[in-house]
């Protein structure tokens, strides 16, 4: 009968470590469940929260552009500029209309002002145009004013002073022509800038003459290149006989 009892309460005990021992394994399930739930809870709202913060940075990003972009704007419309038109010398008057440049550009922000350069071109031809009569003989030199104007491209030539104002520095090319009778010597001699560059000329002769020359000169802006008549000589100062003429070659 002891032996019975004995029994019967081992049996109770182990059903009760059985249960005792399935809670538990169940109990530990579940909250590891929970435990990873939470986790993946915090990791949606950590996700959720840098989503938010790249949406900001975002924004704040698009924000800079469009005030870099304005900046730039305002910079743009800055329009200021100063120049002189830096010849060296007088110029005109014309008789026509004309368009000053303005070589040497002291302030120019937002390089609205151009002084167009590259396609600059400067071409002039002369007469003397004074009619059929002689010129000179004179006891000093005189500069021959050239009153007959064929060409005059670039306006670099006075028609009342006869002097050439190079407008830009470069070489170029000058010529000049005359016709003289022969009773008394003729002479005429290119300047530059008060310096004689070439001369053409003729002694006393039974018969008229024609003469001429020719030169390249490299010239810096404002110099001058005008003809003079050398003294105790002449020529013939017709509408197309005695010329001076030149060319812009090339800038430098």
């Amino acid at each position: 009968m002891h032996l019975i009892c004995f029994w019967f309460v081992l049996l109770l005990c182990g059903l009760t470590l059985a249960q005792e021992d399935g809670y538990t394994v169940e109990t530990e399930e579940n909250i590891e469940a929970q435990s990873y739930h939470a986790d993946m809870d915090d990791l949606l709202s950590e996700f959720g929260a840098m989503t938010e913060k790249l949406k900001v940075m975002e924004t704040r990003l698009k924000d800079s552009e469009m005030q870099i972009l304005e900046l730039r704007n305002k910079e743009r419309t800055k329009v200021i500029f100063s120049a002189t038109i830096g010849t060296g010398g007088a110029f005109g008057p014309f008789d026509t209309d004309t368009t000053l440049i303005y070589r040497t550009v002291i302030t120019n922000i937002g390089n609205a002002y151009s002084q167009s350069t590259e396609r600059i071109k400067v071409i002039f031809s002369a007469a003397k145009g004074d009619g059929n009569i002689d010129i000179g003989p004179f006891n000093t030199a005189k500069t021959l004013i050239y009153r007959r104007v064929i060409t005059n491209i670039g306006d670099a030539y006075n028609r009342f002073t006869g002097i050439f104002v190079a407008p830009v520095a470069g070489v170029y090319y000058f010529s000049i022509f005359y016709h003289a009778g022969g009773r008394y010597p003729a002479s005429l001699a290119i300047y530059k800038n008060d310096q004689v560059t070439v001369m053409t000329g003729h002694n006393p002769s039974k018969s008229a003459i024609n003469g001429g020359n020719a030169v390249f000169l490299q010239l810096q802006r404002g110099d001058q290149v005008f003809v003079r008549l050398v003294r105790n000589t002449y020529v013939w100062g017709s509408l197309y006989h005695t010329t001076f003429s030149g060319f812009l070659v090339t800038q430098m």
